[in-house]
């Protein structure tokens, strides 16, 4: 039978800050792009079969029930497995029991290691364990096969496609046939058995080998340095610290920019084609990320995503974009990949993403929140950053009439969307609230004036009687789920019966199962097939916050607990949630949903999104 890839929330995340993988829990790592977040991958089996290359170690027993097509109902291998991350850091444990005996396989990538390297410890707990690993590499996503070659010290293989390399290392007798590295071995109680796979360019000298257990202690003391500096406190501590070490993975140090999720093409719809690649840096994404890192203490990380920000957005006004490449890359061309079948066969399996060519209005008021929170925090001189956000809201100020793609990226045609415009209010209103109170130059009246504008325009255009509620788009009757941000950005109270009356409604037709739509596909033309999706789990998590802001706390509480439990055993979130299947969809893990965990667990703690020190937000 040929190997498919697991439920998507049967997948664990193992990263080092430039790249991550994703390690199911059958032992078999599905996907992984190096060197990093954005390269091609060389395991794709996730989008496809295990043709486009996995790497996996298990017991045979594993291997063998997956000889059984495990969609059939044929009974399970008599193995049970638990996963969990040890010392609650980056490091993935997923132990095997089966009726010969215990094992526990150890995976992590290694942080700042000489090349991106991968570790894979096998240790025996109890009894005597028959394992196999089966080690196929493809590149270029999946489709070029690599030339091999044994070390010349021995104790590995070299793979080379083009300009890259991998190399194997282990212990094991390692047998190369029908373009796979295979090797059989039994683990008994305290035995111990490493396998390690490093990446260079294939031009460079192999790399060298490193002690596995010496890189274990090291990326496991990194982990824990880091997860100490958290300041957040309260009863949610455990799925915020999760959170923000999910975050932290997705970060790619050299530059501070974060990825809004390690995949491409997870379907947002399985069967369908809605698959997007999310392995670059969303500009709205922005405050969100600086106040998450900041209400768990992370400043330094802040003040990297702050500084990517600044140099992402800087140039001519007029080509600022919704989302930049990991080092602030701006031509991010979409293209498909036609050799991929696609995860459950939903296809375009997409790399590049061409909405970073739409004009979303919302970013500049991502932009400039973002900008008006570094200052309130002193992450940087008050001063810094101003010239340029001047310069930008010189430019929004000709453009704020236009319509765009809005924030869902919708590409069935450009709308006055209600939430872009409100974005555009935010903008003007943060310029005006720190020119004011750090004495900064800038026009302020006319800025006021705009701001006044828009939100008129805003109340009178955007508002429908007949609904008693906001909606999408001027003039439009459908609901957004977006608009539950209102009372957040502070365009208007919580009390407002505007806002009342917009999350009457928004419960009325767009929640399912408990869980928050983006939209109605069905009613709203996105230039995407009609096919329905998942539950959109940070709308859910601003419900959340909307809730607590109109003291509805018992509400915001059983969503909140709701949410929590929708994450997998290790407390890992995708972009959306099937209700009928319940099984999660989309990239993954999201740094979005993520995201808006923190906010919320800050919400219910505070009655706001507080960051560390701070009165409030």
């Amino acid at each position: 039978m040929t190997y498919l890839p697991l439920p998507i929330e049967s997948y664990g995340l193992i990263g080092d800050c430039t790249s991550c993988a994703l390690v199911g829990s059958n032992g078999s790592i599905d996907w992984l792009c190096w060197p990093r977040f954005d390269s091609p991958a060389c395991f794709a089996a996730l989008l496809g079969d295990d043709r486009n290359g996995r790497w996996q170690i298990a017991p045979e027993r594993v291997v063998h029930a997956e000889a059984i097509d495990r969609r059939s109902g044929d009974g399970p291998a008599p193995v049970t497995t638990t996963r969990s991350y040890r010392r609650d850091g980056m490091v993935l444990e997923t132990v095997f029991t089966t009726p010969d005996g215990e094992v526990a396989l150890i995976d992590f990538m290694v942080i700042d290691a000489p090349a991106p390297t991968i570790v894979r410890i096998v240790e025996g707990r109890s009894g005597r364990v028959r394992m196999s690993m089966d080690f196929i590499l493809r590149m270029d996503y999946g489709l070029s096969v690599p030339w091999l070659t044994h070390l010349e010290q021995g104790e590995g293989i070299s793979a080379i496609v083009g300009p890259s390399r991998c190399v194997l290392r282990s212990r094991m007798p390692l047998h190369s046939r029908d373009l796979r590295t295979t090797a059989n071995f039994t683990v008994a109680k305290g035995e111990r058995q490493t396998f390690s796979l490093s990446y260079s360019e294939s031009h460079l000298p192999v790399p060298a080998a490193i002690d596995p257990m010496a890189a274990l202690r090291d990326t496991e003391g990194f982990w824990d340095g880091w997860i100490a500096q958290s300041t957040f406190d309260g009863p949610y501590d455990a799925p915020v610290r999760r959170s923000l070490v999910t975050l932290k993975a997705l970060t790619y140090k050299p530059t501070g920019g974060i990825v809004a999720a390690p995949t491409t093409s997870l379907p947002e719809c399985l069967g369908g084609s809605r698959n997007w690649d999310y392995r670059y840096c969303w500009l709205r994404d922005a405050t969100l990320t600086l106040m998450a890192f900041m209400a768990g203490g992370y400043f330094e990380e802040a003040r990297d995503w702050r500084d990517w920000l600044h140099r992402a957005v800087a140039g001519s006004p007029e080509q600022v974009q919704i989302m930049y490449g990991l080092g602030g890359e701006r031509q991010l061309l979409e293209w498909e990949v036609p050799w991929l079948a696609g995860y459950e066969n939903s296809t375009p399996v997409r790399v590049g993403n061409g909405a970073a060519g739409q004009l979303q209005l919302d970013v500049y008021g991502e932009i400039v929140l973002a900008l008006h929170r570094a200052r309130h925090d002193h992450l940087r001189p008050v001063t810094a950053g101003w010239t340029l956000q001047v310069s930008l809201l010189e430019h929004l100020e000709t453009i704020w009439r236009e319509p765009d793609e809005g924030i869902w990226e919708v590409r069935g045609g450009r709308r006055h969307f209600v939430l872009s415009k409100i974005s555009c209010w935010a903008a003007f209103d943060r310029a005006v609230a720190d020119a004011r109170q750090y004495g900064l130059e800038g026009p302020v009246e006319r800025w006021e004036a705009l701001r006044d504008e828009i939100h008129e325009t805003v109340c009178r255009e955007g508002f429908c009687p007949e609904r008693n509620s906001f909606v999408q788009y001027f003039g439009g009757r459908s609901l957004d789920a977006s608009l539950l941000l209102i009372p957040q950005i502070g365009f208007l109270p919580p009390d407002d019966p505007r806002v009342i009356g917009t999350v009457e409604a928004i419960e009325h037709d767009l929640i399912r199962d408990g869980l928050v739509l983006r939209y109605r596909t069905e009613e709203v033309d996105d230039g995407l097939d009609q096919q329905d999706e998942g539950a959109f789990l940070a709308c859910s998590f601003w419900l959340v916050n909307t809730y607590v802001l109109m003291g509805r706390r018992d509400d915001a509480q059983a969503l909140f607990d709701r949410l929590l439990a929708l994450r997998n055993d290790l407390g890992l979130l995708a972009e959306e949630y099937d209700t009928v299947l319940r099984r999660q969809i989309g990239n993954f893990p999201q740094a979005f949903s993520h995201l808006a965990l923190v906010a919320s667990a800050a919400y219910l703690e505070h009655g706001t999104f507080r960051t560390a020190g701070d009165g409030g937000a």
